[in-house]
């Protein structure tokens, strides 16, 4: 069973400290038996998503109409089982030029509006931050909670972060926790890979017409007897 595991450096730099943890994660990954790649982004002309979908929700879809090299990554994210993301803390936040290529991601987020499924729904992911300064975690929350929201399964222990102007290399918890984020997306891309799973369902609310009214009964219930026994009636 082929594994596909894509690094994403989110760093101007490919030689700085999110690319050495970066390529630390992906030879973990190897390890595991995963086939990986490497893709420095600003190689790669982005440009901001323009919001299609705030004038018509079904006009974001995959192929996006914006002309430029994000057409590549497309296709490397599409063959890909899993990613890694790794950046710089860029003001608590992830670089201009990842967020760009984030953002963009949204047409195959938004398919599930178009074709009832999110196109990278089910792929994992791994995250990534290194900086002088504080926000690494607010970085990570952040893409933790944005690729959730794209459908994509986040492992355990598949973070990693470290505070530092000089060679991160030299920070032994910072490596090994980035070659576990290689370790666990492999291992949970293997699992994921047996099963043909279907994680957000679309119609699921159509057989559950009796525990929605359940719900209501007991939420009213509940809001009730707090009337009756509040001190402040």
């Amino acid at each position: 069973m082929e594994v596909r595991i894509l690094g994403i450096n989110g760093s101007p730099r490919n030689y700085g400290n999110s690319y050495k943890l970066l390529s630390v994660a992906l030879k973990a990954a190897e390890k595991e038996g995963a086939k990986t790649d490497l893709v420095n982004l600003y190689d790669y002309k982005i440009n901001p998503c323009i919001g299609c979908l705030s004038d018509d929700l079904v006009k974001c879809k995959y192929p996006c109409i914006i002309e430029d090299e994000m057409k590549i990554l497309y296709e490397r994210v599409l063959r890909s089982d899993g990613l890694i993301i790794s950046s710089p803390v860029y003001w608590f936040g992830p670089s201009g030029h990842l967020k760009n290529f984030i953002d963009r991601l949204t047409v195959f987020e938004n398919m599930i509006y178009v074709e009832g499924r999110c196109w990278i729904e089910g792929k994992v992911v791994g995250l990534i931050a290194v900086g002088a300064d504080s926000g690494h975690i607010q970085l990570i929350s952040n893409l933790m909670a944005t690729f959730n929201s794209m459908g994509m399964v986040v492992p355990p222990w598949a973070l990693a972060y470290a505070t530092t102007s000089g060679d991160v290399l030299e920070i032994r918890n910072a490596v090994l926790d980035a070659a576990n984020v290689g370790r666990s997306v492999a291992i949970m891309t293997k699992i994921l890979k047996k099963g043909n799973i279907v994680w957000y369902d679309s119609n699921l609310l159509d057989n559950m017409e009796d525990e929605l009214k359940r719900v209501k009964r007991e939420a009213w219930k509940n809001k009730r007897e707090k009337v009756k026994t509040s001190p402040l009636r």
